[in-house]
């Protein structure tokens, strides 16, 4: 598809530009013209004069989705339509591909296309959770009540991940700090002491030292074949985590590592509840609402324990049952659960659950973060010491040979 620079006059008789992509020029003019614009001018579009949009990781983010709910939410109860309202959050959004996105649900539902199926067509985007809310609200009538619930939901979530990333900050630079300061004493300082020691005629040098500076030898005249071994590593626990079993083995491995694993199976718990909840009370079955919980959660042994459930739910089995057979989630989730279930509040019981376990994750967190600065500089100490103890050893081996 190429790209065309425009200009036109919108249906409110203001002058708009921009650029749009089409599979020919007269394609763009008439999707131009949907909306019941004038095309003033049109012409294909250089490089230079293309939308630059650089996407990292996720087109869009989880705190873009959430104001996204909350915006159309007010529109809507303010009575405009949902024509209206994608058009107006498609120009006040800044993120470029959201904005194209949000111009093409408009014109499916220009067409007659219902919200949810609109939002179908552009799933790396919309998550299911907000494309089965948005039919629920359409089905029963409650838009504005969906898109309330959900963008909580997605508000929960952002925070959520952003307090897990910001916590790993620190020891992210720490660890880059390490690697800065071995590389540095490796390729530049051991080489210097390394020449002042090959003088020495018959000296022995201490067992430390000569292992420090075959590394340094190693580093600097045969670093592609370390890079290499680390790039074969790379793509080998990549292929590897793509299979059955290396999915089955990092989901075990992330629910057993100490630390880690306390801080995955409360997120896990804590996701579990809170989308629940929120698809139940838009009208969503216990079994349909466990499906998309499913897809969901990364965790290759939730989403095993999240699978049996739903076919024991289709049997006539409580869910609080299935997940304690799961031996996956704590006491308290199916605890509480099979409580909800046995008065008939499941949906409360799992907002509370939820709401207690978003907690726990904070406070998991920083109980991470508590033990990773430590560990990180005791590591940092183990690395760097035995390179200065290489050098500062020998020294007294150089005082000799010269007889000072």
């Amino acid at each position: 598809m190429a790209s065309y620079k425009y200009e036109l006059i919108g249906s409110d008789g203001k002058k708009q530009k921009g650029t749009i992509e089409a599979a020919s020029q007269d394609a763009a003019i008439s999707e131009l013209q949907t909306g019941g614009g004038f095309v003033v001018s049109i012409a294909k579009a250089g490089a230079l004069e293309k939308d630059i949009n650089i996407q990292i990781g996720k087109p869009v983010k989880t705190r873009e989705l959430s104001v996204f709910c909350r915006q159309f939410q007010s529109v809507l109860q303010a009575g405009v339509t949902v024509v209206e309202a994608l058009e107006m959050l498609a120009s006040q959004t800044e993120n470029k591909y959201f904005q194209r996105t949000l111009e093409e649900v408009r014109e499916a539902v220009q067409k007659g296309d219902t919200l949810a199926n609109a939002m179908s067509l552009h799933p790396k985007v919309f998550p299911e959770l907000l494309i089965h809310m948005v039919g629920a609200g359409e089905a029963s009538g409650s838009l504005e009540v969906a898109f309330d619930r959900v963008g909580k939901q997605f508000e929960k979530d952002a925070r959520v991940s952003g307090m897990v990333v910001k916590s790993m900050i620190y020891p992210i630079i720490l660890i880059a700090v390490i690697i800065v300061v071995v590389i540095i004493m490796m390729v530049k300082i051991v080489p210097t002491f390394t020449e002042a020691f090959d003088m020495l005629d018959g000296a022995q040098l201490p067992a430390i030292t000569r292992a420090v500076m075959a590394v340094s030898d190693f580093l600097m005249h045969r670093w592609w074949i370390l890079l290499g071994i680390v790039a074969a590593i790379a793509i080998f626990i990549h292929a590897f985590k793509r299979t059955e079993v290396g999915a089955f083995f990092f989901g075990r491995l992330a629910l057993k590592l100490p630390l880690f694993g306390t801080l995955t199976i409360k997120s896990a718990s804590a996701s579990l509840n809170r989308t629940m909840s929120t698809l139940m009370a838009a009208g969503i079955s216990v079994v349909e609402a466990l499906k998309i919980v499913e897809k969901i959660v990364k965790n290759a042994i939730v989403q095993r324990a999240l699978k049996q459930a739903q076919a024991d739910v289709m049997e006539g089995r409580p869910l609080s049952q299935s997940l304690k057979e799961s031996e996956v989630f704590p006491p308290m989730v199916y605890q509480m659960i099979r409580i909800g279930e046995e008065t008939g509040s499941l949906e409360p019981m799992m907002d509370k659950i939820s709401d207690y376990y978003e907690e726990e994750v904070e406070n998991a967190t920083e109980s991470l973060m508590a033990a990773l600065e430590p560990m990180i500089i005791i590591v940092m100490a183990i690395v760097v010491v035995p390179i200065i103890l290489a050098i500062m050893m020998p020294m007294l081996t150089i005082q000799n040979a010269i007889g000072v």
